[in-house]
Formats: structure tokens, sequence, C-alpha cells
């Protein structure tokens, strides 16, 4: 069961619940991203959606199948008219997909991030190799970081536009 936000009454006082350890996407449209590692490039791509990717304690292959497919239906970029009606299919985009456990910083308490909230780094690379995969199964190009490795990444964001999709919230548990 994935815990949700919110408060509830017991015993006369309001306790907060734990937040949900949901996966999350932090979706950017750009005209170019790269990622590189050791001064060297990984991955790179044109237009299309430079993702970063948090994966949870408590995330599994249904949820991010779901997550998938949310992020491959977005009509996000625009059309003839300026409005944001297009999917990344509909203007032949491309993804750059890198992982990133710091999405689950919890900085309540003190001023150093707590990152309990991460699934394990295996689970965590497991379920990552798999949601690239998936987007591969639908996108022409997917490149990749490399989970784990001090990278660095440039982009330029279109619009800017950026989103961020929680599995809590595509769930309807948040």
């Amino acid at each position: 069961m994935v815990p949700t936000t919110g408060r509830r009454r017991r015993r006369g006082q309001y306790i907060l619940r734990k937040a949900g350890y949901a996966m999350r996407f932090v979706i950017q449209v750009v005209s170019e991203a790269e990622v590189k590692i050791d001064k060297k490039t990984k991955g790179k791509i044109g237009k299309g959606y430079m993702i970063l990717v948090g994966v949870g304690q408590d995330d599994n292959e249904q949820i991010a199948d779901r997550m998938v497919n949310k992020l491959l239906g977005l009509r996000i970029f625009p059309d003839e008219n300026g409005k944001t009606n297009l999917s990344l299919a509909d203007v032949g985009g491309e993804i750059l997909m890198v992982s990133q456990f710091t999405l689950y910083a919890d900085c309540r308490k003190g001023n150093r991030p707590s990152f309990i909230k991460a699934g394990s780094p295996e689970e965590a690379n497991r379920l990552y190799e798999y949601v690239v995969s998936k987007c591969r199964e639908q996108v022409d190009k997917v490149e990749t970081g490399e989970f784990g490795a001090d990278m660095q990444v440039s982009l330029v964001n279109e619009g800017p536009f950026t989103i961020i999709l929680d599995s809590d919230e595509i769930l309807g548990k948040g």
C-alpha cells in the first residue's frame, strides 16, 4: 500500500500522514539536451523531452506502465496555432532520460536532505531500465544517462515548459 499525504484526526489531535513514495518524472520540453559523463557525451537529443526519473520504495512495473502511458500521451507541444495540443509522437520527438534519486529529498528537518523515501539502488535501477525499455517500444530515439554516475546535464528548455508527474496523482492516491 502506498502511503498518502494529508492530515487525519487521532484522539483529538491532527497528525501528518507519511508522504507518498510515488514514482516521479520531471519532464522538460527541450529543443536539445545532452548528458555527459567524464566529459564524454553519453546521450544527446534534439526536440523532445528531457526527463528526470525518481523511483520510490513502493514502485513497481504496473505503476511504471501507467506513468509511461501518461508521459507518452501528454499533448504539450504547440500546434500551428501555438496551443499545447501535440504529443511527442506528433512532433517526432526524442527522449533523454536520467535517473535522479534526489527527487526524493526530504528537507523538512535540518539542512541535510534525507533520501529514505527513494527506492533501493538495485530496485530503482531495475525500474528505471524498465521505464526506458517501455519508452523505447514507442519512441524511435531514447537516450539515457548512466544510473549512479556523476553526470553533467545540459538542455535548452523550450517555453520554458516543465511538468512534474507523480504516480500518486496519476493513480488518484494523492
